[in-house]
């Protein structure tokens, strides 16, 4: 358990999911302690932000959830027990807690669809932060980690550059090229502090609202 990024209230979420529907059954909270337990008794226990207790799943309705498996998330900090549930999952009676629909109202002609790169660069981001512990002889990405910032920052200017240089030339598959690889040096180096991508997402809607992007740019003139 050493790997897992307990909040500053030393809890973590925890999902309980149907082992064999997957249908997911509530939402709770873990510290320690309540970790250690359902390793322990192979029964869910769980922390009480509100009572500040802990509290076995069933305690009082009988209906306990035996822990088929326990997964840690790619960011080592919300749990998934897939679970036999007992009874009901929710205290109203309803099997799952997630029972209360919201109604979508979309229009189409009008919706983007930005799944894909942020995908791309979500998944580009997680794989380039395994490498750190990557053999640097075979990883090019721990080899750039080896080096430290003055390494990285190197190869951002080298790519930038490059960029500055295909933009120049008009070439627009250079373009492309030596964009993609300004994106993922920029993404080593945000790996490399720790900073995760989706912060520079949130940075960069803040931005949107009243051209903030050319704000800030102006502040800096």
């Amino acid at each position: 358990m050493d790997n897992i990024k307990w909040n500053d209230d030393s809890i973590l979420p925890c999902i309980a999911q149907e082992h064999e529907s997957n249908e997911v059954l509530m939402l709770a909270y873990m510290n320690k302690e309540a970790l250690e337990l359902s390793i322990q008794t192979g029964i869910a226990h769980y922390y009480s932000r509100s009572k500040r207790r802990l509290w076995k799943k069933g305690e009082q309705s009988g209906n306990v959830q035996e822990i088929k498996e326990i997964l840690l998330d790619c960011d080592n900090d919300t749990i998934l027990l897939k679970v036999a549930q007992k009874g009901v999952a929710c205290h109203t009676g309803a099997k799952s807690c997630f029972f209360k629909q919201i109604k979508i109202e979309s229009n189409i002609e009008t919706k983007h669809d930005v799944t894909g790169f942020y995908n791309t660069l979500d998944i580009l981001y997680h794989n380039i932060l395994q490498r750190k512990s990557a053999n640097k002889d075979k990883s090019y990405t721990a080899l750039l980690f080896s080096k430290g910032d003055n390494g990285i920052a190197k190869k951002i200017i080298e790519e930038s550059g490059e960029l500055c240089l295909a933009m120049k030339d008009n070439d627009e598959h250079e373009i492309i090229h030596e964009c993609a690889d300004v994106f993922y040096h920029i993404l080593v180096a945000l790996a490399y502090h720790n900073i995760d991508v989706d912060r520079i997402y949130q940075e960069l809607s803040s931005r949107m609202g009243m051209s903030g992007i050319e704000e800030k740019q102006n502040r800096r003139k």
